[in-house]
């Protein structure tokens, strides 16, 4: 019996030893925060992660320290103050229980590169790969893909992917639309990229898009009554565990998985660009999409429809603020839904965050579709984005596009005032386009490339960018 006292009172003080020493878990970081980052500059530095209930945690960055108390849930976040790009390697220190030190941590840009498989293509399956990814030594360009395809009914706060330097060894499985985005940006402010891929090959928008976004629009209230099309469950395992992570903007290829839906794409892409500013915390979050490209055999039919409604949904959403499309309408290819020349859509797309975001002084987009006035049997259409001027031209791979001085405009359609469509006449007229047809005495609206693969089309500015599918009137 004595000895079964002693044993059993070591068993007392072993436990309660153990209860004092406290036995505590170590202080972890989400896994966005890695060697290698890129911190966005001129913007809170949040960061976070988790540790025991109550204990304090301190991060340093920059010259800049922050401390947090984990809450009840284990989880802490600290929010430093803003830091400027400034060439360096810097070092992050995250200091609880145990300190975890992150390397090579550069300030700079961060850009998410989200959307389906046209943003996921990658740079190895792209035009021109070999020499691509041969040339992609970029020390400054920093890369973090989201892997895998994950979706989940309820939000996922485990981060998953590590941060790369973008090089020859790196760039082949990255996102080769993010990456010639990035390039670009890279090479015109000299200061680091921070790219974050985060895509999934045929999927729809609506599971992109937080609880939040749809609330914040009235015409997407079905999604919040009965959530259709497994709506949110992407968000909550491929971008929720990004967030509330400081960056610049998103630029966003998807909609073919959306054709049927049409005009309202325009409400989908609204709940997408608002959930992800507020999950961002970031109400001028930048965000900048890509018009879907030319695909199938023309239809013919000067009516239009396939996939010219739902580009009309896109082009209708610029009316968001902070927001940019990239018109790719002439670089696609009619037997392929992944066309390969990913480096002009990167560049097009670069066009508007360097306008918008860095006040360079260039033209963001090809022509876009401002208004229309009836002139006796004619209609007038006027355009934002005219630049030097209206052209017409024709763009073969990835060379620049060539003005074809004369050309007859192609691709206009005008609605008599019976509501039927004939293919109209159209010409450059200053910077505004005129379109008749003999017949059509009182013309009641004009559409200029409304179907999936507008073939020929050829209205360009002078800076080599296409104009915009368009529908004047609903």
């Amino acid at each position: 019996m004595k000895t079964h006292h002693i044993s059993a009172g070591l068993g007392a003080a072993v436990v309660s030893i153990l209860a004092v020493s406290g036995l505590r878990a170590e202080v972890r970081l989400s896994k966005v925060f890695g060697d290698h980052m890129v911190v966005q500059q001129e913007a809170p530095v949040r960061v976070w992660g988790w540790a025991d209930e109550g204990e304090k945690v301190t991060v340093e960055l920059g010259g800049q320290r922050a401390t947090a108390t984990a809450s009840a849930d284990g989880k802490w976040r600290v929010d430093l103050p803003p830091l400027k790009a400034d060439g360096k390697e810097h070092t992050m220190t995250v200091k609880g229980s145990n300190t975890i030190t992150l390397k090579d941590v550069l300030l700079g840009e961060v850009w998410i590169c989200s959307g389906q498989s046209n943003m996921e293509w990658s740079v190895n399956r792209s035009m021109n790969a070999k020499e691509e990814i041969a040339a992609a030594d970029h020390p400054k360009i920093r890369l973090f893909n989201v892997p895998g395809h994950v979706a989940k009914p309820e939000p996922q706060e485990e981060a998953r992917g590590e941060w790369q330097v973008c090089s020859p060894k790196t760039v082949p499985g990255f996102s080769a639309v993010g990456y010639y985005f990035g390039r670009k940006l890279q090479k015109e402010l000299d200061v680091p990229i921070g790219l974050i891929g985060t895509n999934w090959g045929g999927t729809r928008i609506e599971p992109w898009t937080p609880r939040v976004g749809f609330e914040q629009v009235p015409e997407m209230k079905d999604y919040l009554e009965t959530p259709k099309h497994k709506a949110m469950q992407i968000y909550n395992g491929m971008v929720h565990a990004l967030t509330p992570l400081s960056v610049r903007g998103a630029i966003w290829y998807q909609g073919e998985s959306n054709n049927g839906d049409g005009l309202r794409y325009e409400f989908m892409k609204e709940a997408l660009v608002k959930g992800w500013r507020a999950v961002f915390e970031n109400e001028d979050l930048s965000f900048y999409w890509v018009q879907l490209a030319n695909f199938q055999k023309p239809a013919g039919n000067p009516a239009g429809g396939g996939w010219g409604p739902v580009r009309e949904g896109q082009r209708r959403a610029l009316r968001l603020p902070h927001t940019g499309m990239a018109v790719i309408i002439d670089i696609g290819q009619a037997n392929d839904i992944h066309p390969g020349n990913k480096q002009d859509v990167g560049k097009r797309l670069a066009r508007w965050a360097l306008a918008m975001d860095y006040g360079r002084d260039v033209v963001p987009s090809g022509p876009l579709y401002k208004g229309m006035k009836k002139e006796g049997d004619k209609i007038r259409i006027s355009f934002d984005h005219v630049g030097k001027g209206l052209m017409t031209g024709e763009k073969k791979g990835l060379e620049p596009t060539q003005e074809t001085k004369g050309a007859e405009l192609k691709r206009f359609a005008i609605q008599d005032a019976d509501g039927n469509w004939h293919w109209a006449q159209a010409k450059i007229d200053g910077d505004t386009v005129v379109a008749w047809h003999d017949d059509v005495k009182d013309p009641q609206n004009v559409r200029f490339g409304y179907e999936s693969n507008p073939e020929g089309i050829n209205l360009y500015n002078k800076e080599g960018l296409p104009a915009s599918p368009f529908t004047t009137g609903k």
